[in-house]
């Protein structure tokens, strides 16, 4: 891809249709972040607008960078090694049009780690506020159906007694949101006094939809994640009256979360469920074939099987799925899709962690972008994440806040 010149016949015209083209690719971007919530049938809404936004950009123009090559190769080859191994399935057509949108989807993350390269606060804004958009809508719908308020449609939003909103399961809900969350804590912690306040009733009801799926990987998630973002927002910050403003918000933000909970669970139906999932093991956790067994079960049939057994073949030779991401790579994709992932996963923990420090007009934003992503490596060992398509846009939009990121030091004029 390399950037496409408008075709302009008039100099006069030129700079209005660039802002109209602009203002198109900006509400398809929107549009993308939004479809992202909607995803309870395939093809999704949020395939056929994702798709839609992509062709619009490569039509009227996208620039490809030297520092966008390793993500390619990375996705290339992982993607790679799943159409090695559903060769030896190839008769089944679930396991090849599994691989077929694993190719899109990572053709996805290319796309937003590309698109970034210019006009990247506008474009990352947008992006954001649709999601943002979508995760107070399916945290609305999510809590309604808990609480029946939907009338007879409130069981479509319910999976098992758990919310799931307008996902196929209650643990895709809970981990779409963590993102829109950590953004809304961010504004509390840097904004003015009106926007914080708007910040925390939008946390608020996110802090709820996650509670009511009764995912403890999400649970689990956003406390790891909530708190390494208030601890290097807290580290970057350039004034003692900053750090002192944050370290009050984040007592008091405990404190209302303690007594959050404590109403929330004065309630019987949510403190039983609570209490029977705020185990830390679950019967189907235990035992030779249970969710762990399966693990160590899993990874020695892996390494008897350099091409993996293929897709959607683990469930057929074990009671479940392996819910473990990286499992699931070597499994499905063999010794090549394992060994990439890890290494990208390695490569964008590593990597990102340097851009955390540097002076960016988007700082407060990456810094969310990132720590969310840590929150999915991390929930992708007792889940499985290969085809969340959030997580694919998370992996576009940190590689691509990382090349501007680069390109943005290396442009400042040094200091004298």
């Amino acid at each position: 891809m390399s950037a496409v010149a408008l075709p302009l016949t008039t100099a006069g015209h030129a700079p209005r249709l660039v802002r109209s083209v602009e203002r198109l690719r900006g509400a398809l971007l929107w549009l993308t972040g939004f479809s992202g919530a909607f995803v309870f049938m395939e093809p999704s809404p949020y395939e056929v607008v994702s798709l839609l936004t992509i062709i619009v950009f490569a039509l009227t123009g996208l620039a490809l960078r030297p520092t966008h090559i390793p993500l390619i190769v990375l996705l290339l080859l992982y993607a790679v090694g799943f159409a090695l191994a559903v060769v030896q399935v190839g008769d089944q057509s679930k396991a090849v049009i599994w691989v077929l949108v694993t190719w899109y989807l990572c053709a996805t993350a290319i796309f937003f780690a590309v698109m970034l390269g210019s006009n990247t606060n506008e474009r990352l804004s947008l992006l954001m506020r649709g999601w943002m958009m979508a995760a107070a809508i399916t945290s609305v719908t999510a809590i309604l159906a808990y609480f029946q308020l939907l009338g007879s449609l409130s069981d479509l939003f319910l999976r098992f007694s758990r919310a799931r909103g307008t996902f196929n399961d209650p643990n895709v809900l809970g981990a779409f949101l963590i993102l829109p969350a950590l953004l809304a804590l961010q504004r509390i912690l840097n904004g003015r006094l009106h926007d914080a306040f708007r910040a925390s009733l939008l946390l608020c009801l996110m802090v709820v939809a996650i509670l009511l799926t009764f995912s403890r990987a999400a649970w689990g998630q956003f406390a790891l994640t909530a708190a390494l973002l208030m601890f290097f927002t807290f580290v970057t910050s350039r004034s003692s009256n900053e750090r002192l403003r944050i370290l009050l918000i984040a007592i008091a933000g405990v404190v209302v979360l303690a007594l959050f909970l404590a109403a929330l669970l004065s309630i019987d139906r949510i403190a039983d469920l609570f209490k029977e999932r705020a185990s830390l093991e679950q019967d189907y956790d235990v035992g030779h074939l249970g969710r762990f067994g399966r693990y160590i079960l899993g990874f020695q049939l892996a390494l008897e099987h350099p091409l993996g057994i293929g897709p959607l073949q683990f469930g057929k030779i074990f009671p479940e799925d392996p819910h473990n991401t990286y499992l699931n790579t070597f499994m499905s994709g063999g010794w090549l899709s394992g060994c990439v992932y890890l290494t990208l996963v390695a490569t964008t923990l590593v990597m990102g962690l340097r851009f955390v420090f540097a002076q960016t007009p988007w700082r407060s934003n990456y810094i969310a972008v990132y720590c969310a992503y840590v929150g999915v490596a991390v929930e992708s060992v007792i889940i499985d994440s290969d085809h969340w398509r959030h997580y694919f846009l998370l992996l576009g939009v940190l590689w691509g806040l990382m090349a501007v990121s680069r390109r943005h030091a290396d442009t400042r004029p040094a200091a004298r």
